[in-house]
């Protein structure tokens, strides 16, 4: 379509734009912004007065469980639920069923996302063969067909020499690796942090040393081998710590964190509540903080949704065996307008964390309304006043903690390669 959106605020900070400006799109790309092309016919011209105009949102990881767990999800459903959460581009970690261990895997994630056409997927290729953490994958043919990244996602390694030996390999094809940083013989089999809240609950804890640990172990390696690597959800202020003085002596790491550890702590658990079962557990207040200062400071460069959807059954058991996760595509923008309207950051400053930063790190040409960029745009009503209701939820999973939240901002309008893949009902919009 060609679309022409007037009177909009366009924050797009990989061109440092903020101001109430005019989008003009043609043929799936930005064709102009600010003055306009002279005949420019629209097909759709879209009043956006008292509306953000940004890039559509890239999310480092979510699971939309399609090949091997449809039951929970399938990459229709759970793209659908992208896009209404403003989120144009997701990057699906390689724990599959299959698993992303062979280009075969790969392609069929990124067609079947393409046939349903609501959200941009990319893939993470394993780092190991089926994960199992001894062989090394191909990772060329894995770059070669499609995959931004590789990792061994919530799986461990047979021993720190695989991880240098892959990272060693990784680094000859130039690929990013995704390291989650759990040390699992520390961790062993917890399922909240190991704390007050978890030693009054009886539940078995996971210490922050668990997570320090390894982010000093794959530190180290990284330097040792020279590999990029990017930190997965970190969830403690030292591991935070540790990442910080590691970019500033300049080794090429990058992390991000989950929305939900961004305003939950190990107190939300309360009486053995399953939807706050998630991996890395939640902390404590102060890490929280840490998690925001972070955040603020740079050194974490992204929020992520950590999406992952389950059925009910899953989370009916006793708390420590009920599967973590939490369903997030649709609250990862409102938990971070939170910040904003909690007076962490700005907005320009959310947006780049979840546009810019995100497609910087990973070297994609997304997350910009420059010219000739492909018209991924999200369209948000940063003080419209709702409340997250199971009934209304466009993901299959609605294993969340966040039912019944009253929320300060949604997406409006998504915009993928182009074209309109949500739009709220009129009797959604504010009065």
């Amino acid at each position: 379509m060609r679309l022409h959106i007037r009177n909009g605020r366009v924050i797009d900070p990989a061109n440092s734009i903020d101001t109430v400006q005019e989008v003009w799109i043609e043929g799936g790309r930005i064709l102009a912004v600010g003055r306009g092309p002279e005949r420019f016919a629209a097909d759709r011209t879209i009043d956006a007065r008292g509306l953000v105009v940004c890039p559509g949102l890239i999310d480092l990881g979510a699971r939309l469980r399609e090949p091997g767990q449809e039951h929970k999800g399938t990459i229709a459903s759970e793209t659908a639920a992208a896009a209404a959460g403003g989120i144009t581009t997701v990057i699906c970690p390689p724990d599959t069923d299959p698993v992303i261990d062979t280009p075969a895997v790969a392609n069929l994630v990124q067609q079947r996302a393409q046939a349903a056409g609501h959200a941009r997927v990319l893939t993470l290729g394993a780092l190991t063969q089926r994960l199992e953490g001894a062989q090394l994958s191909e990772m060329g043919a894995l770059k070669g067909a499609g995959c931004v990244g590789i990792g061994n996602a919530l799986r461990p390694l047979g021993s720190t020499l695989v991880l240098r030996r892959a990272m060693e390999y990784a680094a000859t094809h130039d690929l990013i690796v995704f390291l989650y940083a759990d040390d699992s013989a520390l961790s062993n089999g917890g399922c909240v942090h190991e704390g007050r809240v978890g030693s009054r609950l009886g539940l078995p804890g996971i210490p922050e040393a668990a997570e320090t640990v390894a982010v000093a172990r794959d530190l180290a390696l990284v330097q040792q081998t020279g590999v990029r690597a990017h930190f997965c959800r970190l969830s403690s202020t030292q591991a935070v710590r540790l990442v910080a003085r590691a970019q500033y002596d300049g080794l090429p790491v990058t992390a991000d964190v989950s929305a939900h550890q961004l305003h939950l702590t190990e107190i939300d658990v309360g009486d053995f509540d399953s939807h706050c079962h998630v991996l890395p557990p939640l902390r404590t207040q102060r890490d929280r903080d840490g998690l925001r200062a972070g955040l603020v400071k740079g050194t974490l460069a992204a929020i992520c949704s950590d999406h992952q959807p389950h059925e009910a059954d899953a989370k009916l058991a006793p708390f420590a065996a009920t599967a973590p996760g939490i369903s997030a595509l649709e609250t990862l923008l409102p938990l971070s307008l939170r910040l904003v309207h909690e007076g962490v950051m700005s907005l320009p400053e959310i947006i780049d964390r979840l546009t810019h930063r995100p497609a910087q790190l990973l070297g994609l040409d997304l997350g910009t309304l420059a010219v000739g960029a492909a018209a991924d745009l999200c369209l948000i009503d940063a003080d419209q006043d709702w409340e997250l209701k199971v009934e209304e939820m466009v993901s299959r999973g609605r294993n969340t903690p966040f039912v019944g939240w009253q929320f300060k901002g949604r997406a409006v309008m998504t915009i993928y390669g182009g074209r309109i893949v949500h739009e709220l009902r009129t009797d959604q919009r504010r009065p």
